[in-house]
């Protein structure tokens, strides 16, 4: 079995946004647990940048509108917030598609949306 991609740097991520959700629960909008996801990665000199610009290439050209990404953590993982019921497929697809523009290869899927924090690693 092959070792996971950014496995530390993975688990540091989450344990932020599982501090976050044991201390806000589920419930509030998606704006609220990026303040607090911030807040905390500020606190703990995690490096990231809030809704990091990304150009989408078609053929030639770039587009004219642009991929924005929730966060992207330690300048390689994509971390996508989802305040929803659950994480249905087409965030999924959506988050491939983000890598594939940013040439990460990992993006993490994090749902508030409920009692129980769930997330889905997502690999290039």
């Amino acid at each position: 079995m092959s070792e996971l991609i950014y496995k530390e740097e993975a688990f540091q991520i989450i344990g932020v946004c599982m501090e976050v959700h044991k201390i806000l629960g589920g419930g509030f909008l998606e704006i609220v647990y990026k303040d607090a996801l911030e807040y905390e990665f500020k606190r703990r000199s995690i490096f990231y940048e809030r809704e990091k610009q990304f150009d989408i290439n078609y053929k030639e050209v770039i587009l004219p509108h642009k991929y924005y990404a929730d966060f992207t953590v330690f300048d390689k993982i994509i971390l996508e917030v989802k305040a929803i019921d659950g994480i249905p497929d087409e965030f999924i697809k959506q988050t491939i598609n983000y890598l594939a523009v940013s040439n990460y290869k990992l993006g993490l899927i994090v749902n508030f949306g409920k009692d129980k924090l769930t997330y889905k690693r997502v690999v290039l």
